[in-house]
């Protein structure tokens, strides 16, 4: 670090500071200039050879001072070069305006004091100017509005023109000295609506009259048959049959057991009945008793 913090310059020993005199040149008598780095404060097309130049490009430009001032504010010119020709573009300050104005070699694209100046118009001259040219843009709602004020003045006409033939009725009237009163005429389209429903009435009316009732082959029951009795259909009955029970032994591989048949029991003998009571038997049956 020490080498990198020089303190002391080296003088060598024939070294005379009075040989040392003091030169000045001659001033510059023009503009001052000064070479500085600076993007482009708007976009611009060059007037040489039509190449565009967007807004933030880099150029290394030469400021100038001009000797002109807005109130106590300075204004500088910038000179630049064509990225595509090299020709020389020159644009300037403005304060009035807080922008740049285009001077020479290129033209601006957008210029943002004309829409201060579209913003100063009154709230009415901008709604006279935006009917104009919706009205310039839009030719077939021009058309439209045409036929609209036809229409309108058509009916104004046919309205004069009732008005007119009315009071020529009421002022025929006065002269023959009558003095009933002129009724209006009817209304067509009154007139029109009761015609179409009378002719509706009709064709109902015909159609219904001419529809016949289909026969159902009904036959007519006497009196006789109403008395007599009806007689009931019989009753179906359904008997509950028991399930039968399926032996699964034989699936199964099982054998049952053959049982002895089974012996019958010896009646008890009955005893022969006595001569005794065969005597009192036939004794109750005669009929001298």
């Amino acid at each position: 670090m020490s080498e990198r913090k020089v303190l002391t310059k080296y003088y060598p020993p024939d070294f005379d500071p009075s040989k040392i005199t003091r030169q000045r040149g001659p001033k510059n008598a023009g503009p001052k200039l000064q070479t500085v780095r600076l993007m482009a404060p708007f976009s611009m097309k060059c007037t040489h050879c039509g190449e565009f130049i967007y807004k933030g490009r880099k150029f290394n430009a030469r400021k100038e001072t001009t000797e002109e001032k807005y109130y106590a504010i300075a204004i500088f010119r910038f000179y630049i070069r064509c990225t595509r020709c090299s020709g020389e573009i020159t644009f300037k300050t403005d304060p009035k305006n807080m922008d740049y104005e285009c001077e020479r070699g290129a033209k601006r694209n957008f210029e943002p004091w004309r829409e201060a100046k579209l913003a100063e118009e009154t709230e009415e001259e901008r709604l006279d100017r935006l009917e104009k040219e919706e009205a310039e843009r839009d030719a077939m709602k021009e058309l439209e509005t045409k036929v609209i004020d036809a229409k309108t003045e058509m009916a104004i006409a046919d309205a004069l023109d009732e008005i007119r033939s009315r009071n020529a009725r009421i002022a025929k009237a006065e002269q023959d000295g009558s003095t009933t009163s002129v009724a209006p005429p009817p209304d067509d389209a009154d007139a029109r609506r009761l015609k179409q429903e009378e002719e509706d009435a009709e064709a109902a009316r015909k159609a219904f009259a001419s529809r016949e009732m289909p026969d159902l082959g009904e036959e007519d029951i006497d009196e006789d048959m109403m008395d007599e009795p009806v007689e009931a259909a019989p009753v179906a009955v359904f008997s509950k049959k028991p399930k039968e029970k399926k032996d699964f032994t034989a699936a199964l591989g099982i054998k049952k057991k053959t049982s002895a048949p089974a012996v019958a029991a010896p009646k008890p003998a009955v005893p022969a009945p006595s001569k005794l009571s065969n005597m009192l038997v036939a004794g109750y049956d005669s009929d001298d008793d």
